[in-house]
């Protein structure tokens, strides 16, 4: 197979777009009000891992997060129809996980990866986790026999999903991410110097304090939050499950090279 090119940021921008991974995302807008609504009304579904408080009870506050950092359009009065995600602001966060993932393999850190979101993300995750194996880096294997939310917690392609009954699990649950390091801790090994995931995966990581970045869509404001108070080092903006995910090659071939990685 001859290798694609790297696309340069503009070029990157553009097939975002094309693709929808960013730009007009297919994710509506009520969708996206009703998520950050939920988030403020303390339901913990929404809170994806993390610990809140009291800190967010307007959706107003979370509207203008989600504005700021992930580009939806900050007017409170769009109810309905279009929302959108900024490609320049995936591109701005995809630049900063690649420092964190260029920390990693310079450290040669012990790295876990995870995702909720099998269907989209997980050749993303395997992908990174190959190139930093390849720099020297400890991919956590996680201990046997994990249960979480009635499904199982084991590694595929070296990154953890949940899986039950035959099947890989979307989940926005953490407890799946809380078993693997309650198993780690019963194991006497040590966390992971850093966690690479998506959805309740990375809520649960950064709330523990370990040194965490994550994907997140437009309805799923927490990770955002969770980047602005600083509970987590990176959250990228995206379509996390566009239809077809040969569509995120370009930009992991990004992220990996400017990680020099590649």
């Amino acid at each position: 197979m001859v290798p694609m090119p790297i696309p340069s940021r503009a070029a990157l921008v553009d097939h975002l777009v094309r693709t929808r991974i960013a730009g007009n995302v297919a994710t509506p807008r009520d969708n996206n009000l009703s998520h950050y609504r939920k988030l403020a009304n303390g339901d913990r579904h929404y809170w994806l891992g993390l610990e809140l408080g009291d800190r967010w009870t307007d959706e107003q506050d979370v509207l203008a997060v989600m504005a700021e950092r992930c580009g939806v359009i900050d007017d409170p009065g769009h109810r309905a129809g279009q929302d959108t995600i900024d490609p320049e602001l995936t591109v701005d966060a995809l630049e900063r996980l690649a420092a964190r993932l260029r920390k990693a393999a310079a450290g040669r850190e012990r790295v876990l990866f995870a995702t909720g979101h099998p269907g989209g993300l997980l050749d993303v995750h395997r992908r990174t986790a190959d190139a930093l194996r390849a720099a020297g880096c400890e991919i956590v294997r996680i201990p046997g026999g994990l249960m979480a939310d009635e499904g199982m917690v084991f590694q595929f392609a070296s990154v953890a999903v949940l899986e039950r009954g035959a099947t890989l699990w979307h989940t926005h649950s953490p407890a799946p991410m809380a078993a693997i390091l309650d198993g780690l801790e019963r194991e006497g090994r040590p966390q992971p110097d850093l966690v690479v995931a998506d959805h309740g995966w990375a809520g649960c990581a950064g709330q523990r304090g370990l040194d965490a970045v994550g994907y997140a869509d437009s309805n799923d404001p927490a990770l955002f939050i969770g980047e602005a108070e600083g509970t987590l080092q990176v959250t990228v903006p995206l379509d996390d499950h566009v239809t077809d995910p040969r569509f995120y090659d370009p930009m992991t071939d990004y992220l990996l090279d400017a990680a020099g990685l590649l």
